[in-house]
C-alpha cells in the first residue's frame, strides 16, 4: 500500500523515531566539525590535520608513525559504527555532516609526513582533491553498506593522497 501524501516519507519517519545515540553523533560529526558550513568535509579534514599537527609536534619523531597508525585504527574502529548509526538516525545515505571518514582519510595521507606547515598543507590539499575526485576504484567503495562505505572510500582517497604526498616530498617539491 503506498504512503499517503500527508504521511511522512520513510526517511523522515526513520530520522524522527531512531535518532543516533549521542556518542555516535559526536564521533560521526567529529565533535561538531561536520556541522560547519560550507564544506563540512573540508572542516573535518582541517580539524584532523590541525589536531595531528598539535599532537605530533609534541611527540618524539620515532613515535609519530606508530601513534598515527594507532589513531587511524581507533578512528576507523569507532567511526564505522558511529557513521552507521548516524546514517540510520538521519535517514540519509552518506550524510554530509558525517565527517569521521574525512578524519580517517586525512590521517592516512599524513602518515610519515614531516611536521612542517608546508608538508601538512600539501597533505591536506591532496587528500581533499582525492576525496572529491574519487579516482577508481575508490568510487566503487562508496557502495559498501552503511558506515563501512562511508569510511572506506575515504581511506582509499587517503592512500592516493599518501602516495602522491610521499612522491612530492621525495622529489623535494615541498620542504
Amino acid at each position: 500500500m503506498p504512503e499517503s501524501p500527508t504521511e511522512p516519507r520513510f526517511e523522515e519517519r526513520a530520522a524522527s523515531s531512531t535518532r543516533a545515540p549521542r556518542w555516535a553523533t559526536l564521533v560521526a560529526t567529529f565533535f561538531g566539525a561536520g556541522r560547519l558550513r560550507p564544506g563540512p568535509g573540508t572542516w573535518g579534514s582541517l580539524a584532523a590535520a590541525l589536531l595531528w599537527w598539535l599532537l605530533a609536534s609534541h611527540l618524539p619523531s620515532a613515535t609519530r608513525l606508530p601513534v598515527i597508525l594507532v589513531l587511524i585504527a581507533i578512528v576507523v574502529a569507532i567511526g564505522i559504527p558511529a557513521a552507521t548509526l548516524e546514517e540510520r538516525g538521519c535517514g540519509k545515505k552518506d550524510p554530509s555532516h558525517v565527517v569521521i571518514d574525512e578524519v580517517a582519510g586525512q590521517l592516512v595521507t599524513l602518515i610519515a609526513c614531516p611536521i612542517v606547515w608546508q608538508a601538512l598543507l600539501a597533505g591536506f590539499i591532496l587528500f581533499r582533491v582525492f576525496d572529491i575526485v574519487k579516482l577508481p576504484p575508490v568510487r566503487s567503495l562508496e557502495k559498501l553498506p552503511e558506515g563501512v562505505g562511508i569510511v572506506v572510500d575515504d581511506l582509499g582517497a587517503g592512500v592516493y593522497g599518501l602516495i602522491v604526498l610521499q612522491l612530492v616530498l621525495h622529489f623535494r617539491m615541498v620542504h
